[in-house]
């Protein structure tokens, strides 16, 4: 709090979300895992409480049902950019709007590693489009992951299809293209070592 009173119109942050939802650490990363079909930026005063500052101004933008990460990312650092310009004059001044941040319509999110990206194939297939979407691109984010036969093997593309299909979670249920039930795996790359994939086999 000491350092937040320093500058004498107060100290900013642009947050990649609408706050108050997706407080905390990867906002646009848990906004698509939850299948979110917006999101955007915040200009903000902070306090000592993290992404709990009085709101400047926001700006939104549409997440595409297909959209990953990095594309996300670009759309956050455009609106970042808009709202710099439309109120750095007005900040210079102490002139710009407050509003206050209504904490409790949101909650915060905790940060992810490479642990948070192993797909869980019990699932349902959008949400597992979602984690891997959200993951991606690699190397810019670290993936998501499975195994098949011991292998680890990165995920990186996928679609859902409108598709009726029977099979076990996370059972290949067809090779050209490559499906597990209703999602279509676009893209992989082997972590270590390689195997032939087979119908009928799964991903664990």
């Amino acid at each position: 709090e000491e350092i937040l009173a320093v500058p004498g119109r107060g100290a900013l942050n642009i947050h990649g979300s609408l706050l108050p939802k997706y407080r905390g650490r990867c906002p646009l990363n848990w906004a698509i895992i939850h299948g979110e079909t917006e999101t955007g930026a915040t200009l903000h005063h902070m306090i000592k409480k993290a992404d709990a500052g009085d709101i400047v101004d926001q700006i939104a933008f549409p997440i595409g049902v297909n959209d990953v990460a990095g594309k996300v990312m670009e759309g956050i650092q455009a609106a970042s950019v808009q709202l710099l310009r439309r109120h750095l004059d007005a900040l210079k001044t102490g002139t710009a709007p407050r509003k206050p941040l209504d904490i409790s319509l949101g909650a915060y999110f905790g940060g992810r590693s490479a642990k948070d990206g192993i797909i869980d194939w019990q699932l349902p297939s959008q949400a597992i489009h979602n984690l891997i979407r959200s993951q991606l691109p690699y190397p810019q984010y670290p993936g998501a992951t499975t195994t098949y036969r011991g292998k680890p093997l990165r995920i990186l593309g996928s679609r859902v299809v409108s598709i009726t299909c029977d099979g076990l979670p996370g059972q290949i249920t067809s090779l050209q293209p490559l499906r597990v039930g209703r999602l279509e795996i676009t893209d992989y790359q082997w972590i270590d070592g390689e195997e032939k994939l087979a119908l009928g086999e799964v991903f664990v």
